[in-house]
């Protein structure tokens, strides 16, 4: 089965490619940046209050637990990569969600 560039199973963990614009006016999906989908966060980010922020807001739109969501790659960087254990939704849903 063929996957948007954005996201990629990996076992039964699902992993998604996010570009962040922190300090947004609102929390929302932005639709996609290049090979990621963007995410604008209210948070700002310092000590890693987008990072928190960014792990809560995913498991929201996933419907599920904050335990079910992790960041893999990109601490301190816009481009990060989030594994998600056992979504509430799919990816496509979670897109069309944001428009």
């Amino acid at each position: 089965m063929d996957t948007a560039p954005w996201y990629r199973w990996d076992g039964d963990r699902l992993l998604v490619d996010v570009y962040v614009q922190p300090r947004a006016s609102k929390d929302c999906i932005a639709g996609l940046h290049g090979s990621a989908i963007k995410i604008c966060l209210t948070a700002p980010p310092v000590d890693g209050k987008a990072n928190t922020h960014l792990l809560r807001f995913i498991a929201q739109a996933f419907k599920i637990k904050p335990t079910q969501v992790a960041l893999l790659r990109g601490e301190s960087s816009r481009h990060k990569t989030i594994a998600i254990s056992a979504p509430g939704i799919s990816p496509e849903a979670l897109i069309a969600m944001g428009r």
